[in-house]
């Protein structure tokens, strides 16, 4: 009995230990269509058939591998039913998200960004949810560069925009412009259970605001209880 009991105990410690595999989430929040293509790195395996169509304000829910991944995500516009022939996002310029997951006990931990590197096609932001702790902002771009790319970088009859790097970073600091640029908020993200990202969000809600918006909330039900309480 002794020993079926210690058996018991050993697997409920082992799955208290398992990691959860790291959800990831793509929204659309455009006024039109978007078909995710989601490209693993070299070597690791592909988490997507990348033909999904996602209409306004369609999700898209992926499982990470419950060891490691690494890629990218963009949002292809103007595709045809199968998928092909997009306007946009199959190939530069367009804006890319990067993702890297380490799922694995005391190591779990998340690293993204958002990179203009190779242009940009539509707005993007990712930000983590649920994590275990450190420091994860949300980081992107939610202004539509294209509204007014210089005209001597427009591509794809405007729906997308080359740069400069110049006009990228000060329209959207929280992104990367350059190989060597990294954003001036720092990340050290851990155990995430979701990694989102949103196509066409309209604002950035930085660590401070999100903050004082649950400073103000806090504040507003001390005030009614008081009301309710009088």
């Amino acid at each position: 009995m002794a020993g079926a009991l210690a058996f018991v105990l050993v697997l409920l410690a082992a799955a208290a230990g398992a990691s959860t595999a790291t959800t990831l989430t793509i929204h659309n929040l455009c006024p039109h269509p978007v078909w995710p293509l989601v490209t693993p790195n070299s070597g690791l395996p592909s988490i997507s058939d990348n033909t999904a169509r996602l209409d306004p304000n369609a999700l898209l829910s992926l499982s990470f591998p419950s060891t490691f991944w690494a890629g990218r995500v963009a949002a292809r516009t103007g595709c045809d039913a199968a998928a092909s022939g997009c306007w946009t996002g199959a190939a530069p310029p367009a804006t890319v998200v990067q993702v890297t997951v380490h799922d694995g006990g005391n190591l779990d931990r998340a690293a993204y960004s958002v990179s203009l590197v190779d242009g940009f096609n539509v707005p993007a932001v990712v930000t983590p949810h649920a994590a275990a702790g450190g420091q994860c902002p949300a980081l992107g771009c939610a202004a539509d560069l294209n509204c007014d790319c210089p005209p001597a970088q427009r591509a794809a009859e405007g729906a997308a925009c080359l740069g400069p790097p110049g006009f990228f970073k000060s329209r959207c600091p929280l992104t990367r412009t350059t190989p060597t640029d990294v954003e001036p908020t720092p990340q050290s993200c851990r155990a995430p259970g979701e990694i989102k990202v949103v196509f066409c969000q309209a604002t950035i809600v930085t660590g401070a605001a999100a903050a004082a918006a649950a400073a103000d909330a806090a504040e507003a039900m001390v005030i009614r209880s008081i009301v309710a309480d009088s």
